[in-house]
């Protein structure tokens, strides 16, 4: 497959994508992966009782939002030894195959997941298979699968202490860690995993467990690492966290960088191709609690990264209070609630982007029919625009990513015709102007 993602200006024109990823000896997850957003549920923050069966209300409402993925972070039980704080890390494991009691009961967990179904989700939840807690059960029964230290000790995990590593080499190891993996599929009936630091676990283990498991049904796997960093893991993975996108897009608004920067990166990225597929975020659990809310990063850009991350080519990836929204940095190992407050502000902003995501054939991710344009302005370096383009259909989204009002116009032959505001339903034909006239933070989203 060959991506084109195509830079408008005088005198740059395609921009191909030369790298061809296939996933071979497996089958793909089904069609709903073109056009899924996946939003990532902190169950121990969500509710007073941070249970199952208190989220299971918040899904109707999540449903209306438009969200159709819900990711987990790990239910699994925590360790306790060595742990932080007074809860401890969801991402130090106690044990593979085995229900966090802090959430709830291993019935209580599949009720959930039925439920979820029922009203048309798909499930993923996280996997942390690079290292466990230092008294997982398999410290006891099988401590040669970790790693060890010269003196005998189990290995550290890289800058956590609560948190020790497995070793790779050892077969047995692997295959236990496949048969967990396959527990969670056949038990609960779960859709796929949001593998935590997978570049960090070899991906030859990735490359056999994905066809192992998917011997009981075609599953989405999403892989916490950057592509353009590990460009082997595309072999594997549905999709890919853009990690280098999120902190450049961080340092352009902080630091005053040119958004050139910005531009360059985008088409490193297409340059990947679509046999896999970015995930695009602005926070996520650990963004949130350790380098600060959305808005502390992008303060005046905000909505309008929220609204790039929604409409470029990959998947959308919501966290937990966003449609609120969150303004306050979550506790990690603590109880921290979020402050609902029953009056959910953005979610009528989100579900127009989800809906519009997974409505429109021309912001289907990692779909080589469609073709995306970045568009000439008369303020590129203020603004970013670009056009979707699958077919007839057509989705123009024009953002302004600088800290000051801009008067602009779109010069640009690939915008043409009538179009549709998603926001306020307006209607306007381009081929009577193309003339803007942005706010700090505005944005527009067109649909042909």
């Amino acid at each position: 497959m060959r991506k084109a993602i195509l830079l408008a200006t005088a005198g740059l024109g395609l921009l191909s994508c030369t790298t061809k990823n296939i996933k071979k000896n497996m089958d793909l997850p089904t069609e709903w992966k073109h056009t899924t957003n996946i939003y990532e549920v902190n169950l121990r923050q969500y509710t007073d009782e941070g249970t199952f069966k208190a989220f299971e209300k918040e899904m109707p409402r999540l449903k209306n939002m438009g969200v159709k993925t819900l990711w987990f972070m790990p239910v699994t039980p925590i360790a306790q030894l060595n742990k932080k704080g007074s809860l401890g890390s969801q991402y130090a494991a106690s044990d593979y195959t085995s229900i966090n009691p802090e959430f709830g009961t291993m019935n209580e967990f599949k009720h959930m997941v039925n439920e979820a179904h029922r009203l048309g989700f798909k499930v993923i939840i996280d996997w942390v298979a690079n290292h466990t807690g230092w008294d997982h059960v398999w410290t006891k029964t099988h401590s040669e699968f970790y790693l060890k230290d010269p003196d005998g000790s189990f290995h550290k995990a890289s800058g956590m202490d609560d948190i020790i590593e497995l070793d790779y080499k050892n077969k047995e190891m692997r295959t236990a860690m496949i048969e967990a993996m396959k527990f969670w599929v056949e038990e609960t009936n779960i859709d796929g995993f949001r593998c935590d630091l997978a570049s960090w676990v070899e991906v030859d283990f990735w490359i056999e467990a994905r066809p192992e498991v998917e011997k009981l049904k075609p599953l989405f796997f999403i892989g916490e690492y950057d592509e353009l960093e590990n460009p082997d893991y595309g072999k594997v993975f549905d999709a890919s966290y853009s990690w280098k996108w999120m902190h450049k897009s961080a340092d352009y608004y902080k630091k005053n960088e040119p958004i050139t920067e910005l531009t360059d990166l985008l088409k490193k990225y297409s340059a990947i191709g679509d046999s896999s597929m970015r995930a695009w975020f602005t926070t996520n659990h650990d963004e949130n609690s350790w380098n600060g809310t959305e808005f502390e990063k992008y303060g005046d850009i905000t909505k309008p990264m929220a609204v790039f991350s929604a409409t470029w080519n990959g998947i959308p990836l919501l966290y937990s209070g966003q449609e609120l929204p969150n303004m306050k940095r979550l506790e990690f190992f603590e109880k921290d609630v979020i402050g609902w407050n029953g009056k959910y502000e953005m979610a009528d902003f989100y579900q127009t982007l989800l809906n519009l995501k997974s409505s429109n054939p021309a912001l289907r991710g990692g779909d080589s029919a469609v073709s995306t344009f970045l568009l000439n302005t008369t303020a590129n370096d203020k603004i970013l625009a670009y056009v979707r383009k699958n077919g007839n259909d057509e989705v123009l989204v024009v953002l302004n990513f600088s800290k000051e009002p801009v008067n602009f116009s779109i010069q640009d032959d690939n915008v043409n015709g009538n179009f549709t505001n998603v926001f306020d339903k307006t209607k306007r034909d381009f081929r009577e102007g193309k003339d803007f006239n942005f706010k700090v933070g505005d944005f527009a989203v067109f649909e042909k």
